[in-house]
């Protein structure tokens, strides 16, 4: 990337940083602890959030979650509602877990946040039930969860996999892809090609499955996935091609487009509308895919 186009990059992220913020859309968590683990990266440590399961005697289960982000935005802790109601009704541990940016830090710089992440539980037996270390994430998250569980780690090494309304293939113009709903508010084309843009270099092949999950061979893949997706978003019908082709090769899978609703929905919902019951449903799910 040249340095006019990584300024240009900047440029636009660092706008839309700030509408999000004047957006009032902050994420506000309040987690049972912070911890700084480390990085690979020498002098560097990655700010985890963690809920603790109510009630647990000896290595508790441990979700490892990772937020969306379009790859760029700033929204550690969007997802906190999410992470306290697993570890209120799940004797699952969870550890919310931030990644580097674009376009400041282009893949694989959020990818290898991820791996450290999952390294660091794995290298904690006593505190941690690595017989159930189930990952789950939203949007590029998502996108995240499924390409580390299916690139970077044995088969066996995780129990479940949760994701919500997550890309999985970024090889694909965004014009091309359209949403069941065509009335729903989808992501605009140029803002899904600019986060694109900023997460991948050039030199990189978008079809790498560390990039594309679509692309990771199907046997590599947790055994019991979780798949939501959104009626009103332009990435559920990859999604959700994914989730078919993962029950043919033999796998666990529960797939549910969610009604009325668009891309990252459950953030902001009213009680009593459609999407917040859809919201309650779907984390409901979540819940009962971990306590299986």
């Amino acid at each position: 990337m040249s340095f006019l186009t990584y300024f240009y990059y900047k440029f636009l992220a660092t706008l839309m940083r700030a509408i999000v913020w004047l957006g009032g859309s902050r994420p506000l968590a309040y987690p049972d602890e912070v911890r700084h683990i480390s990085s690979r990266d020498s002098g560097r440590s990655i700010k985890v959030h963690v809920y603790h399961a109510a009630s647990s005697s000896g290595p508790s289960p441990v979700l490892i979650n990772f937020h969306g982000s379009g790859f760029l935005l700033r929204m550690h802790g969007e997802d906190h509602e999410f992470c306290r109601q697993i570890s209120e009704q799940t004797k699952y541990t969870v550890l919310d877990v931030p990644y580097r940016l674009a376009p400041e830090n282009p893949f694989p710089a959020a990818i290898n946040d991820v791996e450290d992440a999952i390294k660091y539980v794995l290298g904690r037996p006593d505190e941690f039930d690595l017989s159930h270390l189930s990952l789950s994430g939203f949007s590029a998250g998502g996108n995240l969860a499924l390409a580390a569980s299916a690139t970077l780690f044995p088969p066996e090494t995780f129990r479940s996999l949760i994701a919500f309304y997550p890309p999985v293939d970024l090889s694909a113009d965004p014009a091309t892809k359209g949403a069941p709903d065509p009335n729903g508010r989808v992501i605009p084309v140029p803002v899904a090609r600019l986060f694109n843009r900023c997460y991948l270099p050039s030199t990189f092949d978008a079809r790498d499955p560390r990039i594309s999950p679509k692309f990771a061979s199907l046997d590599r893949f947790p055994r019991r996935i979780l798949m939501i997706t959104c009626e009103g978003d332009s990435l559920a019908l990859e999604g959700e091609e994914l989730a078919e082709k993962l029950q043919h090769e033999g796998h666990y899978v529960v797939s549910e487009r969610m009604n009325g609703c668009s891309h990252a929905w459950d953030k902001r919902t009213r009680a009593g509308t459609p999407q917040r019951q859809a919201k309650e449903r779907a984390y409901k799910l979540a819940v009962e895919m971990l306590n299986e």
